[in-house]
């Protein structure tokens, strides 16, 4: 569970939710709110390409299109910001 150090995120209700469920939270290094930016771009596409006016008669069903999705994400769709490479690609010519 990736956030900035907000007061809004700094609450026992979520710290005792994450260890409820076993997540592991992960925080912005202090004074750097770049590494966030990057989440929450991620987030926006992800809303915007899969989430929003999706429907999903079963959680089966959402697990397979989620699949789905990050596989095309990852392996299919282009980033401007990966200069036009996949992630994978991206990732490839970084190594």
């Amino acid at each position: 569970f990736h956030t900035d150090r907000g007061k809004e995120f700094d609450n026992k209700l979520i710290s005792e939710a994450l260890k409820t469920f076993g997540i592991q939270r992960s925080l912005s290094m202090k004074g750097c709110p770049y590494d966030n930016a990057v989440a929450e771009a991620m987030f926006k596409v992800f809303k915007t390409e899969f989430a929003n006016g999706a429907h999903f008669s079963s959680l089966e069903q959402l697990v397979l299109e989620l699949d789905d999705y990050v596989h095309w994400f990852n392996n299919i769709r282009i980033h401007g910001t990966l200069g036009y490479l996949t992630p994978i690609e991206y990732k490839k010519k970084t190594l």
